[in-house]
């Protein structure tokens, strides 16, 4: 489980293949990491395979490549990285569980003096757990829905996320890692199972 808030964003140092799986190590100085730990790596929950001072090693299978843009990174790219949330933490954004739904595309961007905003284009059997000024995760990132339309959403970015994420350094059509409200799907599959049984 994790926050959204993203703790720094790591550079990755290599990208190999594996039998079965593709081999991301991460250019990571942390000293207490262990093996089988669980990282967001742009919001995708990964479990920690090698640890290589000063280099960090995720396993990521076909599935995971699937249904994220962790099959389009490679050395050189920044990701965005959160350690899981330990009892006891504060809860600055919201419950993130790291399960990806799937990619949303980046197709707005309005960057002004005041306002920085990204429009974006989730599937659209997605779009019903989207509601105004609920959360959503975008490359692991706790952000609050600004506006939402028939096929799309926008959230605004403040300059603490322009300056501690890739969000804004990202290119129009950029495939974000989409992660919809756990308690907003909650609800909406719940009522959607009452309703079948009434049927």
């Amino acid at each position: 489980m994790f926050t959204g808030i993203v703790e720094r964003t790591l550079r990755i140092a290599s990208v190999s293949d594996g039998t079965g799986f593709v081999r991301l190590n991460l250019a990571a100085d942390w000293q207490d990491v262990k093996h089988g730990e669980s990282i967001a790596v742009n919001g995708v929950c990964l479990t920690v395979a090698a640890i290589e001072p000063p280099l960090l090693g995720f396993d990521v299978i076909p599935e995971t490549l699937r249904k994220t843009n962790l099959g389009l990174l490679k050395a050189g790219d920044m990701v965005n990285v959160e350690r899981s949330l330990r009892a006891g933490d504060r809860i600055d954004g919201h419950f993130v569980q790291g399960h990806v739904d799937a990619t949303a595309q980046l197709v707005e961007q309005h960057a002004g003096e005041k306002e920085w905003r990204l429009g974006v284009h989730p599937p659209s059997e997605l779009m019903k757990f989207v509601v105004p000024k609920g959360s959503v995760t975008l490359d692991g990132v706790s952000l609050t829905v600004a506006a939402v339309t028939k096929d799309q959403f926008e959230v605004a970015l403040i300059p603490t996320t322009l300056n501690l994420t890739t969000l804004a350094s990202r290119p129009m059509g950029w495939p974000f890692n989409f992660e919809a409200d756990v308690l907003s799907k909650t609800i909406v599959s719940w009522l959607e199972r009452r309703e079948d049984v009434g049927r």
